[in-house]
């Protein structure tokens, strides 16, 4: 048993690692080709990883099934949707140097997502989910009322997207990765129009002319599944508690990154802000550490 803990918590925290350092780090490395055609790679070669990962694990089967049930294949479509809506914004996150933004989206999508249980799936509220709920709200039309240009209009939209996506996959059970396929593969159509006209217009960074880049750029793609299947893997070894509480690490690295290397803007009124929301979210984990 503690085995099996101990690998979870450690996959769970790689993966959350990943996605708050290593994914950073990497998508503003490659920012400079331009937020449209990097998301249009990490769209592609998403879908190119996951077409490799379900053929080693000869998942085609589930695939196939998923096909067969018009309901799943629905839910999928406005998934996909929203999960485009994720990457793009948060891409375009980290390109224009607002990935403090960023990290307050995630840090109060679990947050969100709490209330959502509540308001689609009448999931029980106790007071300390409600005051932190209260809270994240209390800090968002702070931001407003004091000054609506520090409103982080960007985490908000990552916050949301993320919060729905994760609502509507409740609504089918359907495996991560399968399901992320099917996701990629509706969006791929659209991936591709947009790097023809990119191409034809002679805006693409990705070229043979410049092999080293283009295979940097492929990259896009296991950089965006390999922490889904490291954090995913340890849910299911460790359970969604203490994997809700680990996720945190994803949201305080991008806010560390963001301030002390990247030197991003940080006013008084959105660090007032970010004081309220990580009350919040204090309260939050503590929920969850005494629910475990």
């Amino acid at each position: 048993m503690n085995q099996h803990f101990n690998k979870g918590l450690f996959l769970t925290s790689l993966g959350s690692f990943w996605w708050g350092f290593i994914g950073v780090i990497y998508f503003e490395y490659v920012s400079f080709i331009g937020h449209i055609e990097l998301v249009v790679h990490r769209c592609l070669w998403t879908a190119a990883m996951l077409i490799i990962t379900t053929s080693f694990f000869s998942k085609w089967h589930i695939f196939f099934k998923i096909l067969k049930n018009k309901k799943e294949l629905f839910f999928l479509f406005i998934s996909g949707f929203l999960i485009f809506i994720n990457w793009a914004v948060w891409i375009y996150a980290v390109a224009t140097n607002r990935i403090i933004d960023a990290s307050f989206g995630y840090f109060i999508m679990p947050i969100i997502s709490v209330l959502l249980g509540y308001v689609f799936f009448k999931e029980n509220l106790n007071k300390k989910k409600i005051l932190s709920i209260f809270l994240v709200l209390f800090s968002i039309f702070y931001l407003i009322f004091f000054n609506l240009k520090s409103l982080p209009y960007l985490g908000l939209i990552v916050a949301l997207s993320w919060a729905f996506y994760n609502l509507v996959r409740k609504k089918i059970n359907v495996d991560t990765d399968i399901g992320l396929l099917i996701e990629s593969l509706y969006i791929l159509p659209f991936a591709v129009v947009s790097f023809y006209l990119i191409s034809v217009n002679g805006f693409n960074d990705f070229n043979f002319s410049n092999i080293g880049l283009s295979l940097f750029l492929i990259l896009a793609g296991p950089m965006t599944v390999i922490p889904l299947f490291l954090y995913v893997r340890g849910v299911e070894l460790i359970g969604l508690g203490p994997t809700g509480m680990i996720f945190y690490i994803t949201p305080t690295l991008q806010f560390i990154l963001g301030y002390f290397y990247y030197n991003e803007p940080f006013s008084i009124t959105k660090f007032v802000s970010f004081i309220i929301i990580w009350i919040a979210v204090i309260i939050y984990l503590k929920d969850l550490y005494e629910k475990n």
